[in-house]
């Protein structure tokens, strides 16, 4: 049985790293994608991923991977998880380049992977039986909020890339699956969002357990080993404080009744 190898984007830190880490120990082989080689390097030497230097809103640099790629073994699943949010300014007090950048990284790095690396997934599909396209995107393509136009647009763009693309493939043996999760506790998104960790820690206060990025990878991770006639094409997940979007329970969480909620 071919030991089956997935692209991991976003893999330097986060929900990328941790997925890479989760099918490293079910089997997988792993091609780790990211711009910042250094934290790629430590990843290959401590799991033994393939690391891969790329800055996904680069045509020369999707080329690069695409070719690399090729040339090294087949690719039965890409897992884009590469992503972000900048700012959370009403529309009106918006910053024009900060929503052109997460269109970029979002939206079209989805559709330049997509198009480079859709023929070798046909070509795994074809040898193996299936392969897959899994793309993270958030509850936030689902729901708009105050604050989060740029974002909420960029990764609705990315949703419905992700739905367009299940029904172009209508009649091929490879899955797209989207992964959608709500409030994450990471050590990057929402400092490099806001631009200041205090801040940052502060949109989590009091929340109990939010979700991690080894919750998400587990997800994924479940999505791809389920048999290949299962497709998993959406999935939401938030953690248990956070009923919507606009609803978030700060304290502890207990039932209602004596001791509990009144």
């Amino acid at each position: 049985m071919t030991t089956r190898r997935a692209v991991v984007t976003g893999a330097s830190s986060g929900i990328g790293e941790a997925t890479a880490r989760a099918l490293r120990s079910r089997g997988w082989d792993v091609v780790a994608v990211a711009r910042r080689a250094d934290r790629l390097e430590k990843l290959e030497a401590e799991i033994g991923a393939v690391a891969f230097a790329a800055d996904l809103t680069s045509d020369a640099d999707v080329e690069a991977l695409a070719e690399f790629l090729s040339d090294s073994g087949p690719v039965h699943s890409l897992v884009h998880i590469a992503g972000g949010a900048r700012g959370a300014d009403r529309v009106e007090d918006g910053r024009a380049e900060d929503w052109q950048w997460m269109f970029d990284v979002n939206v079209l790095s989805s559709q330049r992977l997509v198009a480079a690396l859709l023929p070798q997934l046909r070509h795994a599909a074809g040898e193996s039986g299936h392969a897959d396209a899994l793309f993270v995107t958030s509850t936030a393509a689902q729901t708009a909020y105050a604050g989060g136009a740029g974002y909420n647009a960029a990764k609705a763009g990315e949703a419905m890339l992700a739905h367009a693309l299940r029904l172009e493939l209508n009649g091929e043996p490879i899955r797209v699956i989207e992964i959608a999760p709500g409030m994450v506790h990471t050590e990057e998104f929402t400092a490099n969002r806001l631009g200041d960790k205090v801040a940052a820690e502060r949109v989590y206060e009091g929340v109990e357990a939010p979700l991690t990025a080894e919750d998400v990878a587990d997800v994924i991770a479940y999505a791809l080993d389920a048999p290949g006639h299962v497709n998993l094409d959406l999935v939401t997940m938030r953690p248990v404080a956070q009923s919507a979007q606009h609803l978030l329970a700060r304290g502890p969480l207990r039932p209602r009744g004596e001791g509990g909620l009144t």
